[in-house]
């Protein structure tokens, strides 16, 4: 049986620190999609840890980890992170880790390419994180990416590469970019990759009856490339068919679906963000919850909670428990607001879709209801009793408006212990 932990929102709920706990008792933990775009931060024992490509498990010494066939792997940053992992202590993390041979590469050639396609878009940009996940992502679904497996063949790993320089250079004329250099690095990491890669399904056979299984997802449901704020989105599949789809998942044997919703609103980049707050209440958010990018280090854009995005993302992803996480953040404020529907432009009022346009998202207007605050501090708290009671009221209110799925989890500070079990 699996266990499946997704981002509900923009991504940066927190989805690391959960994994991390769960992980303590799993057998298996894998991540489905994404690549080093992701960033996850677990802090273990007064020790930050910064997770991107590498799945969090890592931690538990006793988990193995997967990166697995829908994901896209930049091989220089694999190998950068495992040893950042054991210069802080994780020792033998590297021997607890494997790459599913279906993964695709993700060059230091799709990052040059990332930028020259953000500057053709001006004042449209996405705000990807410049990692050439994108790129990565087109090569594969063109049919022209090169798998992780491949990398063991020379002349094929090679000749492949080389035809992708050819097209990007014909595309956008001279790249700050030299194949060759990248053919070197790889003569190198073919010899180091080997005890690493692996044939994805008998891999995950020998987990097949075990209950401990756990699934990491990376970004979020309003990043996906179906479901999300289409174009500025990631370049892949964020929510739970993704995660089945990347890792060949028994639909009938998913235990619990787990989805992690900060108590307020975040996203880095561009995109529509309804209940974005421009003004004193957003820059408190933003200074309290010291909201940066782990992956970029852009600060990021802050709202009020949004029960309309959370409820659509719920209709996708069928949460059966929640992850409310950052609750000590709003300690400070004397109210509290959340969103709770949407009016459009032709006076239609929603309040568990999410409109696919765009231009429709940014000319909204945003229905709030105002709950008091509770003005004291609830860091580190580890029992709900111990809360105070608005905040109590303010963790029901998000329940009861999100369909009655269970907050199981509250988050109350960033280190692993920092957490209310319900």
């Amino acid at each position: 049986m699996a266990t499946i932990v997704l981002g509900s929102q923009w991504g940066d709920e927190g989805k690391g620190k959960i994994t991390d706990l769960l992980s303590q008792n799993a057998t298996l933990c894998a991540r489905s999609a994404g690549g080093h775009n992701a960033g996850h931060t677990i802090v273990h024992n007064s020790v930050t840890y910064d997770f991107h490509i590498l799945p969090s498990g890592l931690i538990s010494p006793t988990c193995i980890n997967l990166i697995g066939a829908g994901t896209v792997v930049h091989v220089p940053s694999f190998f950068k992170e495992l040893a950042s992992l054991e210069d802080k202590g994780l020792k033998e993390a590297s021997k607890r880790v494997f790459i599913s041979d279906r993964a695709h590469v993700c060059f230091d050639l799709h990052s040059v390419v990332d930028g020259l396609e953000e500057a053709k878009l001006g004042g449209r940009k996405v705000g990807t994180t410049g990692k050439g996940i994108g790129p990565c992502y087109s090569d594969k679904a063109a049919r022209r990416g090169v798998r992780v497996g491949e990398i063991a063949d020379e002349e094929v790993f090679e000749r492949k590469l080389r035809n992708l320089e050819t097209g990007y250079r014909n595309r956008f004329g001279e790249l700050a970019y030299d194949v060759e250099d990248e053919i070197n690095r790889f003569k190198e990491y073919r010899k180091l990759l080997q005890p690493y890669i692996i044939d994805q399904l008998p891999f995950l056979q020998k987990y097949k009856n075990d209950d401990r299984i756990l699934v990491e997802g990376a970004n979020a449901l309003m990043l996906d490339l179906d479901h999300g704020t289409y174009p500025f989105v990631t370049s892949s599949s964020t929510g739970l068919g993704g995660a089945i789809q990347g890792l060949s998942l028994n639909p009938t044997r998913i235990k619990d679906i787990i989805g992690v919703v900060k108590a307020y609103t975040t996203r880095v980049g561009s995109g529509p963000f309804p209940s974005e707050q421009l003004n004193e209440f957003g820059e408190k958010l933003q200074s309290a919850g010291r909201e940066f990018g782990v992956t970029t280090g852009r600060k990021r854009r802050c709202g009020w909670f949004d029960l309309v995005l959370c409820r659509y993302s719920l209709a996708i992803n069928h949460y059966t428990a929640l992850n409310l996480t950052k609750l000590d953040i709003l300690d400070d404020f004397d109210e509290i607001k959340v969103a709770v529907a949407y009016k459009l432009p032709d006076g239609t009022r929603i309040d568990g879709s999410y409109p696919a346009d765009p231009k429709t998202l940014e000319n909204l207007e945003v229905e709030y209801i105002t709950l008091p605050g509770w003005k004291s501090n609830t860091m580190g708290a580890t029992k709900y009793e111990a809360l105070p009671e608005n905040a109590r009221k303010y963790v029901e209110y998000i329940e009861k408006g999100l369909d009655g799925v269970p907050v199981k989890w509250i988050g109350t500070g960033p280190a692993r212990e920092h957490m209310i079990i319900r």
